[in-house]
């Protein structure tokens, strides 16, 4: 009997399910918004971690646009010392934080923060496009304080005292620089002040929603030892699409397997599991006829080194 195409399509993904599985086992992801947080979520930070251990992944790092995660990474790590998961968070300079704040930067480092987002939701590029791109950026459960516009230049399109302050520290720490939501042009003049203060580790968040690069300046960016962090919600069916998923090739083309990680930037309503969001990547990367091996230095081995894990 003649299957009809959803029938030979489902037959064709299970069949392929346990090459994706396997595939995923040493994942790491960089950007799991998991709860608890002011913006509703599908999972808190143990399921995350639960499903993440279930897969086979290497490590996890929760992100939140208000708080510092990395004491809720430490307890859950002591509580359930068995996962096989190492378990990170960092910092996102919004005003909830204090903005550039050197000092909130200081106590994340010494705590066991592995990463610093530039603002994200406060950043004044955010709330520029907040009527175009970032209109469709998920909202807090209740009404918050209204951002105060944060850049990390000053009024003459330099680097403030507080964000080199900050850059001091996180080359200090050998911890990663994120972009956050900063503009592209912002980015070039951040990470070449950063780059000249020691700063081994820079990423860019989502460098085509919102932050607004162009090819041209994803190649910029990793002339200047940048990497390019793909958020998958973005290419997969749910609330957080933006693209189809054949743009992630040429995305990754343009910027280099090995200066590419692909994380979930998932939990947000309406939208996959973070593990799921991984699943339906590695499908469709498959499917580009991406290698085995390209395929786990994408989703593994990039973040690996970011995050000073051995090889």
């Amino acid at each position: 009997m003649l299957l009809d195409k959803a029938e030979q399509e489902t037959n064709g993904r299970a069949a392929r399910d346990p090459e994706v599985e396997a595939l995923l086992k040493g994942a790491i992801d960089l950007h799991c918004h998991s709860g608890p947080a002011a913006m509703p979520r599908v999972l808190d930070h143990r399921e995350a971690m639960q499903e993440a251990a279930d897969a086979g992944f290497r490590a996890l790092l929760y992100k939140d646009h208000f708080y510092l995660g990395t004491p809720h990474a430490r307890i859950l790590e002591a509580i359930y010392p068995d996962t096989g998961v190492q378990l990170f968070s960092g910092i996102a300079l919004n005003n909830a934080s204090g903005g550039i704040n050197p000092y909130a930067v200081d106590h994340a480092i010494k705590i066991g923060g592995k990463i610093v987002w530039m603002p994200t939701l406060a950043a004044a590029n955010h709330i520029r496009k907040g009527l175009t791109e970032a209109k469709s950026f998920p909202k807090t459960a209740q009404k918050m304080l209204d951002p105060t516009p944060l850049s990390a230049l000053d009024a003459n399109g330099e680097v403030t005292d507080d964000a080199k302050k900050v850059l001091d520290l996180i080359a200090e720490g050998d911890i990663i620089l994120a972009s956050g939501h900063l503009e592209a042009s912002e980015l070039f003049i951040l990470f070449e002040e950063a780059r000249k203060r020691g700063v081994r580790k820079m990423l860019v968040n989502h460098p085509t929603y919102i932050v607004g690069c162009s090819d041209e300046d994803i190649r910029g960016l990793v002339s200047l030892g940048a990497y390019m962090e793909h958020s998958i919600c973005m290419f997969i069916e749910g609330s957080g699409n933006q693209y189809e998923p054949n743009y992630l090739q040429h995305l990754i083309e343009v910027a280099g397997i090995d200066r590419t990680c692909l994380c979930s930037d998932l939990g947000l309503l309406g939208a996959p599991r973070p593990l799921e969001g991984y699943r339906q990547i590695v499908r469709a990367l498959l499917d580009m006829q991406f290698s085995h091996q390209d395929i786990r230095t994408l989703i593994g081995g990039n973040s690996a080194r970011l995050l000073n894990l051995a090889a």
